[in-house]
């Protein structure tokens, strides 16, 4: 490894380090002045170096973003020398709205409102407030509504690098039609079992 290789991997390394908040690939490409494809490859030495020697600490790619955190194991004790007090848990309303916007971003809240069923401005907020969702526009409608799409700190805290990770939909015409052939094969009566 060249030293100009080594410099440059230890620059993107203490701007990642010293940021404390993702940090944008495309900022890193320019203060470096290389291309993407280097930029990868660099990342991709320095996470491997974490890994190697099983450092607590570890480098996440969250989409178009990349941040130093502490690994889930060492959770508990970082927790409790800093005194940080865990989240309270997603509500199931907030998961559901959570869904809608992953799989369908960008969203507005009428859209969401409308797979539901049921007004969502206080889950919409909520997400908003522990930066899973962020507003991300508005659409070129009359009323101009807003537009959310989910954040990197959502694909960190679902141990993902991009949304490509997410897991498909369940057919649910396929599942329904299962759910048929194992009620007639086990003789159960309709509406005795469910899907859910």
């Amino acid at each position: 490894m060249t030293e100009h290789t080594m410099n440059m991997k230890s620059t993107v390394e203490a701007i990642i380090f010293a940021s404390g908040e993702p940090v944008e690939r495309l900022r890193l490409i320019e203060v470096l002045g290389c291309s993407p494809e280097r930029l990868d490859a660099l990342i991709n030495e320095i996470k491997d170096d974490y890994d190697e020697r099983g450092s607590a600490v570890e480098l996440l790619c969250l989409g178009s973003q990349v941040q130093f955190a502490t690994r889930p194991a060492y959770a508990e004790a970082v927790r409790s020398v800093l005194d940080l007090k865990k989240n309270q848990p997603l509500s199931p309303a907030a998961f559901e709205v959570l869904a809608i916007v992953a799989y369908n971003q960008p969203v507005t809240r009428s859209f969401i409102e409308q797979v539901r069923g049921v007004d969502c401005g206080g889950v919409l907020n909520t997400l908003c407030q522990r930066q899973l969702v962020e507003e991300c526009g508005r659409l070129d409608l009359p009323g101009r509504p807003l537009i959310y799409c989910t954040t990197a700190e959502f694909l960190k805290c679902f141990c993902m690098s991009t949304l490509a990770e997410l897991p498909d939909i369940p057919d649910t015409k396929a599942a329904a039609a299962a759910l048929e052939n194992i009620q007639k094969d086990e003789n159960v009566p309709a509406g005795q079992m469910s899907i859910l």
